[in-house]
């Protein structure tokens, strides 16, 4: 009984706590603006830990609800239940708030939801990942490419820009408008040729949405040269994906490849990728590694500065056909620069400026993936690693002290699935990914490797 009564404690020291309703409702203010798309620039300043303390919350209501549901003190364990499953519901379940655990937290508070007999709200819906449709127009050295996203959240554009090409030497093209960013391999694979469900985490987090608005020069000799192995990408972009530009500022990308038959069935092609571009700071206050921690420098004139943003990318790509089908290797390395915030490493990606402080940090990440058909049959088997390092200058137990928090946090993601190529149009898609976050003692959430794999069944029409 000694436990019921520490549980019955805790509980009614929560609910008379003003820290923890303070909390709650932070999080149910930022909840309703997520609802509403409000900007996250516009957001008031919530509490910094707000995320960390939420889960410390949550969690001390579980441990409450099924203490009492054990020794069958059903009314207040329906109620610690219900609580945890809608603190759980404010945190984790926005997109625009959701982290590689989310789906672990979002499991937890939908059995807690059931548990506590709100049945309506313990599944969560169906939806649409991409319904993509896309227009080309093409006559004589110009074409126009438009694209829309229809999904049951709404329509969006992915693709309208318009693509000139050279009349006279026929070896250069230019491009304006909304377009995938020239960098590297994975951006401007097709998301119905890709075997892995999503792009990996080192280009969803400094390329969110893939495309930018933007100029780009193409240059590339024509089919009868030599030279026509190698391709050249350079532009200039707004750096703030396809949202409005927010500054006067323009980000430089320009990518090298190269392509080569080295044999008549076999083929190889890579390149090198570079990004050199600035993110606005917000406040007079930036953070930048030193040894093992972040040093704050406070000086007014920060306020309205550019941090340098900075990347390296080298891709590589080999394919062969065999006795056992065709073979794929493909691998992918950036490093360099980040500017971003207290709790995340992600690229801008507002139509509104930042206002808040600003973290500079060196990261590394990539991804190496393996494709081989299974001989004359329509199957493929896939193995993937992905894995990023926001913070390279710090590891485990270092983490979570002298101002580093969970955004400095490293993962590393290991794929296994199969590709069922039901015909030229129909494919099937079943991919089991095994997430691990780097463990660290001075972070709650991170004390264990997460139960946070994802297993991903898909049906892919194109026509």
């Amino acid at each position: 009984m000694k436990r019921l009564e520490k549980a019955l404690s805790l509980y009614g020291r929560m609910e008379d706590d003003q820290t923890t309703k303070n909390f709650i409702a932070q999080a149910n203010a930022r909840y309703i603006l997520f609802g509403v798309n409000e900007d996250i620039e516009k957001f008031p300043r919530f509490r910094a830990n707000l995320n960390e303390g939420l889960d410390a919350i949550t969690y001390s209501y579980l441990s409450v609800g099924c203490y009492c549901a054990e020794f069958q003190k059903f009314d207040i364990a329906i109620e610690a239940l219900k609580k945890a499953a809608t603190i759980i519901e404010y945190n984790h379940l926005p997109e625009q708030n959701r982290t590689h655990i989310s789906s672990f937290h979002i499991l937890i508070g939908a059995l807690s939801y059931y548990a506590s007999c709100q049945y309506s709200k313990s599944f969560d819906r169906f939806g649409i990942r991409r319904g993509r449709i896309k227009f080309t127009y093409e006559e004589n050295i110009a074409s126009g490419v438009f694209q829309l996203d229809l999904t049951e959240k709404g329509v969006a554009f992915k693709d309208a820009y318009l693509n000139i090409k050279d009349p006279w030497i026929k070896m250069n093209s230019l491009r304006a408008g909304i377009f995938d960013r020239p960098f590297g391999f994975e951006i401007h694979h097709s998301s119905s040729k890709r075997e892995s469900p999503e792009r990996s985490t080192v280009f969803q987090t400094l390329f969110p949405e893939e495309r930018d608005l933007g100029v780009m020069l193409q240059i590339q000799a024509g089919k009868n040269s030599p030279w026509n192995i190698v391709k050249i990408n350079a532009g200039l972009f707004a750096g703030n994906g396809i949202k409005q530009e927010t500054d006067s500022r323009k980000d430089f990308i320009g990518q090298l490849i190269v392509n080569k038959n080295i044999h008549k069935y076999a083929h190889i092609s890579g390149g090198f990728s570079y990004y050199h571009g600035s993110v606005y700071q917000g406040t007079e206050i930036v953070y930048k590694m030193e040894g093992k921690s972040f040093v704050q420098d406070n000086n007014p004139a920060n306020k309205g500065k550019f941090a340098k943003r900075e990347y390296f990318g080298f891709d590589l790509q080999l394919s062969m056909n065999n006795l056992f089908g065709m073979t794929q290797l493909r691998s992918e390395y950036l490093f360099g620069q980040q500017p971003g915030g207290e709790t995340s490493s992600k690229s801008p990606n507002s139509s509104e400026l930042p206002s808040t402080d600003t973290y500079i940090r060196k990261f590394s990440g990539g991804y190496v993936i393996f494709i081989q058909d299974l001989g004359i049959t329509p199957l493929s088997a896939i193995l993937k690693y992905d894995w990023y390092d926001p913070n390279t200058k710090i590891k485990k137990d270092d983490i979570g002290r002298h101002n580093t928090g969970t955004a400095d946090i490293a993962i590393q993601t290991f794929g296994i699935g199969m590709l069922w190529n039901i015909n030229t149009s129909l494919r099937l898609q079943a991919f089991y990914e095994f997430n691990n976050n780097e463990k660290n003692n001075h972070l709650s959430a991170y004390s264990e490797n997460m139960k946070d794999d994802v297993f991903t069944m898909r049906l892919q029409y194109k026509f």
